[in-house]
């Protein structure tokens, strides 16, 4: 142990441990998500309970993000992007990361399920679930399909913000998760991509690591064709009006054109992956804008 980690190792975690544990920016999208499939539902809630809503799911991806960490501690001190965080770091003790996990998890499914309805408290609960069991603790260490599969826990915050407002599930948010749940390999594999020294270093067979490069930019192409399907889906179903229907075609020709700048490029040097890179960056924005133009879109066309 080190000077530095044993000093940060004698000093008690604050609040900033605790919120860095909650994952703040990968929780944001989480938000929005989860807020556009609240808004979106043709059922209004009282500004009071849809607060309370999005609060819950907030809550529950953090409470999801504190237990991942809690269990992936030995591997996070051994990637450069994560070695900073509270465990890895020496400023907590992976108690503290469980309980408050657990508690903050436990917390925002009850709220839900008394502030709106059992089915959106049950779903949240599915996605807490999902994440924590499926995808961190079965299949992160043991396949490269983990996030193949494990992507379905951040598609459930559409899911929940309808069932929240609805008390039900419908065609519009299917399609919603259906999206997200297709657009989580690329994104992921994107980032993975020029980072992949960190998985090989920590053993985590993430698909560039185990499958190459090559394969994983193919892979990246393949899987952007069925989630601009599912994106697009929406307009012609009737679900959604042409604002949606111009911005879905508009974003998906321009993902699937960075998807194919990514399947041509050959270069095995992180540094030098620009097109990784700008398809990684785009995919955050390109979420964001979606679902922010359907919720424009019902909201004025209906």
């Amino acid at each position: 142990m080190t000077t530095t980690t044993a000093a940060a190792a004698a000093l008690p975690a604050d609040w900033r441990d605790f919120l860095a544990l909650t994952k703040p920016r990968v929780m944001t999208l989480v938000v929005f998500t989860g807020l556009c499939g609240l808004l979106a539902a043709p059922v209004r809630l009282p500004p009071a309970l849809g607060f309370t809503a999005i609060l819950c799911v907030a809550l529950g991806a953090g409470a999801a993000a504190a237990l991942n960490q809690w269990y992936e501690a030995d591997i996070d001190a051994l990637m450069k992007r994560t070695a900073g965080r509270p465990l890895p770091a020496g400023r907590m003790e992976r108690d503290s990361a469980l309980h408050f996990g657990v508690g903050l998890g436990c917390f925002s499914v009850v709220l839900m399920g008394v502030a709106t309805n059992w089915l959106a408290a049950a779903i949240l609960a599915v996605s807490i679930l999902f994440y924590v069991v499926v995808y961190t603790i079965w299949l992160k260490r043991r396949t490269p399909q983990n996030i193949v599969i494990g992507g379905a826990a951040g598609a459930f915050p559409p899911l929940i913000g309808w069932a929240a407002a609805t008390g039900s599930i419908d065609l519009l948010p299917l399609l919603l998760f259906t999206l997200v749940f297709m657009w989580t390999p690329p994104h992921f594999w994107a980032l993975s991509l020029f980072v992949r020294s960190d998985y090989a270093r920590a053993g985590v067979p993430m698909l560039p690591v185990v499958a190459g490069a090559t394969s994983t930019r193919w892979q990246i192409l393949l899987y952007t064709l069925p989630m601009a399907a599912a994106a697009i889906a929406p307009w012609p179903l009737g679900l959604a009006g042409p604002i949606y229907g111009v911005i879905a075609v508009a974003l998906n020709a321009v993902f699937l054109v960075l998807s194919i700048a990514v399947a041509r490029s050959r270069t095995t040097e992180p540094k030098e992956m620009a097109a990784e890179k700008r398809l990684f960056g785009f995919s955050v924005l390109y979420l964001f804008i979606m679902f922010g133009a359907l919720v424009v879109d019902r909201l004025l066309i209906g």
